[in-house]
């Protein structure tokens, strides 16, 4: 595998910081969620960044590689066109399922998949679906999980190493999530970073999170602790990383506090050499293609070579095919638990009931919070911050995302209009307003809702 070019240490762009990114000082790179710009229409700062030679890098969260189908042609086609629109060395995503097909459930948040033998052939099946149709090599996130499946057949070592090793994909280790997985899972960081293979290292993320009554919430609203800093030292002792970027998406610090977290973190970067393992070659070309990282002439591979297949897929061989019959228990027990932290049905079997609890109204917490961002005039029209937050928890108890957060928006709207609410009957016009202008349609009357309904229990 080749060696990454060197990144250095960047952050998270998001919107409500721009100006203060633009302004660090010693920034090498910036990392932008791929779902949240559009490539025709980038942001001004972001194209100022690319302009001063900043590389960016997408990083998408909602392809679910993890889950039970084949990956989506559409969104990779997106997280496609947003690389080049950026000229970004490589793509990044996670090893996460966030949606059922049958029944049509959305998370809205990234969900653990089970370290067992058959989702490890859908994961690694879908990633090399993903590698092909990319223009730039890929790299997989470690997740933060608020629970465990039952019946896992590997450890979380043993599940990247393979997945690697059959793949070919780059690794983005969070450093933050290896905390959080330690404190909610029991698992030992340190014995993460020795099994696998560092030399598939892409780069690091750091950020904070808080403890709330034995959970480790990775909230990337907080300050990064020490005991994250710590573990970024444990990683940097045994390779030193092509890049190390801090992540922030919510209440944000002033400018000084964010360039303070990145003194903090690059004093732990230039520390000394790495004092084990096979460091990662910093500045040594364009990023490298990995085996099955899409076709020789792409970016990050030297023209007229080809990428080399990875363990398993070399000329005769090819990847082993993925029986459908994994993929309808892979789809059987992902359905089953989304089910039951969105919709309310009964834990699985072998679920720790109380984490899934925590997790559901977390998931539903969410929901909330995100349709609150992405319309804002919703908290207002319905009296402010907490009346607004207990109508939609009210809603999301009985109807679960089925698509994306502005489809959901539209959808709590329609509900409250359906229940004739808000009970004020000039916000319920202002609501009506706001509703027909995004939907460009009448709400439907209880009749027709009842009747969905109906429809919806004969399927």
């Amino acid at each position: 595998m080749k060696p990454m070019a060197h990144l250095g240490v960047g952050i998270g762009w998001r919107p409500e910081i721009a100006d203060a990114v633009e302004r660090l000082s010693g920034l090498d790179w910036v990392e932008v969620v791929a779902e949240n710009v559009c490539p025709g229409h980038l942001p001004q700062s972001l194209l100022r960044l690319r302009e001063r030679g900043t590389r960016i890098v997408p990083h998408g969260v909602s392809l679910g590689l993890g889950g039970a189908d084949r990956p989506d042609p559409g969104k990779l086609a997106a997280l496609g066109e947003r690389a080049v629109a950026l000229g970004a060395p490589l793509v990044t995503e996670h090893i996460a399922f966030v949606r059922t097909s049958s029944p049509v459930l959305e998370a809205g948040h990234l969900l653990p998949v089970p370290r067992t033998r058959d989702a490890l052939d859908v994961l690694c099946e879908n990633v090399r679906i993903a590698q092909d149709a990319l223009p730039v090599p890929l790299a997989l996130e470690n997740i933060a999980a608020l629970f465990s499946w039952p019946g896992e057949e590997l450890t979380e070592g043993q599940f990247l190493t393979e997945l690697v090793e059959r793949t070919g994909v780059r690794l983005l280790i969070d450093v933050a999530n290896l905390h959080t997985n330690r404190v909610n899972r029991g698992e030992d960081p340190a014995a993460v970073l020795d099994a696998i293979p560092l030399e598939a290292l892409a780069y690091v993320h750091v950020a904070g999170g808080i403890e709330r009554n034995g959970v480790w919430h990775d909230t990337h609203a907080h300050p990064v602790p020490p005991v994250v800093l710590d573990l970024l030292a444990e990683l940097r002792s045994r390779v030193e990383p092509a890049g190390v970027l801090l992540e922030r998406d919510d209440d944000f610090p002033p400018e000084a506090e964010l360039a303070g977290e990145l003194a903090a973190i690059r004093a732990v970067v230039t520390a000394g050499p790495a004092a084990a393992g096979e460091p990662v070659t910093a500045g040594s070309g364009p990023a490298g293609n990995g085996p099955g990282n899409g076709p020789g002439t792409g970016p990050g591979t030297e023209p007229g070579t080809e990428a080399s297949g990875g363990p398993g897929t070399g000329p005769g061989t090819g990847p082993r095919p993925v029986e459908e019959s994994a993929r309808t228990r892979v789809a059987l027990g992902q359905a089953a638990l989304l089910s039951a932290l969105v919709a309310g049905t009964p834990v699985p079997e072998g679920f720790d009931r109380r984490r899934i609890r925590v997790q559901a109204r977390a998931l539903a917490a969410k929901r909330a919070d995100v349709v609150a961002k992405l319309a804002p005039e919703l908290p207002v029209i319905l009296g402010g911050p907490d009346p607004y937050r207990e109508a939609f928890l009210s809603y999301a108890k009985g109807r679960p995302m089925t698509s994306g957060y502005r489809r959901d928006a539209l959808d709590f709207a329609e509900d409250l209009l359906i229940r004739d609410l808000p009970a004020d009957p000039a916000a319920r016009r202002r609501l009506t307003t706001w509703w027909r202008d995004r939907a460009g349609a009448r709400p439907p009357r209880r009749i027709v809702r009842w009747a969905r309904t109906l429809a919806g229990r004969a399927a």
